[in-house]
């Protein structure tokens, strides 16, 4: 699935929201380059699904402009370089594990190959043979996992992954930062939000903090925990947002 690569895989540009009365994005603006691992993080409420549902079109900003690969992310065909996963993941049911992946890998025309998938499944610590299983009887970390499979297996150049640590215990967490990090050596830029920021830390290449529907710091980790004075990302986020 070939992407320009002079490009940003995702530029935002000036984007604000409300909901009713209230604001929930004030003026994002921040850009992508090809290659990293970019972290989004901030409190329940201030506006990080929301933005990615304005880069998914899935709701639209009240003002702003969003581009994916140089094009409108109001145009249906910009989002063919996206592979997605949803922050709450429900997938039918009544779905085989295989057969969700085989439908998921068809909106993307690609052909899909049980064998890779399982191989993937190993990579995620999901027994492969649970795709053999029917999602009703996943627990909530085996059914994050098809999902982070899914996603992993179309071959989008752009990640975008909603708190994709959601219900992982810690095996599958550390698994699933190598997986990330294996991504992004493979050239495919990766932008996901995660309330764990420990693991941002530990991964990513640069991050965006949001608080009170604002963008209060865009950069590395270091220079986040630098510029609070704070030991780690968690108290270097508690310090930022009680300013």
């Amino acid at each position: 699935m070939n992407a320009p690569d002079t490009l940003s895989p995702l530029a935002i540009h000036n984007v604000s929201k409300k909901y009713d009365k209230k604001r929930v994005l004030d003026a994002i603006s921040f850009s992508l380059e090809k290659g990293e691992l970019f972290g989004l993080i901030g409190l329940n409420g201030v506006g990080k699904t929301t933005l990615i549902k304005n880069i998914l079109d899935l709701t639209r900003p009240d003002s702003g402009e969003i581009t994916l690969f140089g094009e409108s992310s109001l145009n249906a065909k910009s989002r063919r370089h996206i592979s997605y996963l949803p922050e709450k993941f429900q997938p039918s049911r009544y779905l085989r594990g295989k057969e969700y992946l085989s439908l998921s890998m068809s909106y993307f025309k690609e052909p899909f190959d049980l064998e890779v998938a399982k191989a993937e499944a190993v990579k995620l610590d999901l027994d492969p043979e649970a795709l053999e299983n029917k999602v009703g009887s996943y627990s909530k970390g085996m059914g994050q996992k098809l999902g982070l499979i899914g996603a992993f297996l179309v071959d989008a150049p752009l990640l975008i992954l909603d708190e994709p640590m959601s219900g992982l215990d810690p095996r599958a967490r550390i698994m699933l930062k190598e997986r990330l990090l294996a991504a992004r050596k493979s050239g495919k830029t990766i932008f996901f939000s995660s309330h764990i920021l420990s693991d941002i830390d530990e991964i990513c290449d640069r991050i965006g903090v949001i608080s009170d529907s604002k963008l209060i710091f865009i950069g590395t980790p270091q220079a986040f925990k630098e510029s609070h004075k704070g030991e780690t990302l968690e108290k270097s986020f508690l310090q930022a947002i009680a300013c």
